[in-house]
């Protein structure tokens, strides 16, 4: 892969780090307890603690949110990996087979680690 295509794909790589790190600081916060992991909340929510359906709505929307943040900070996992890999020389490198990735796959989903050939999802 070529500079020019390394360049392109890592602002992209960028931009998609920034765009999920800006969804997952609506839904969660960063968690103490496990560094770069995220935990959910109910975001701006107030509870009067004495109203049952207030505090049930809370629990579900935390309930809802850790759903979207466990998925987001999966694909923020991935994406922060390809990046690791354009620092390391191996983007776009076939995790399975060493090729080089196709570079329709890599437009479609620039954290691709295998071909297409190997994705038996």
């Amino acid at each position: 892969m070529n500079i020019k295509d390394l360049k392109y794909f890592e602002e992209r790589l960028v931009t998609e780090k920034t765009e999920l790190e800006g969804e997952l600081a609506e839904i969660a916060k960063t968690d103490t307890r496990n560094a770069g992991g995220w935990e959910a909340t109910a975001g701006n929510m107030e509870v009067d603690a004495a109203d049952e359906n207030e505090v049930a709505d809370k629990f579900e929307e935390i309930e809802e949110n850790s759903i979207i943040a466990n998925q987001l900070e999966s694909q923020l996992t991935e994406v922060k990996a390809a990046l690791d890999r354009i620092k390391t020389g191996k983007f776009g490198i076939c995790e399975k087979c060493g090729k080089p990735i196709e570079k329709g796959r890599l437009e479609a989903n620039p954290s691709s680690r295998i071909s297409i050939k190997h994705d038996h999802k």
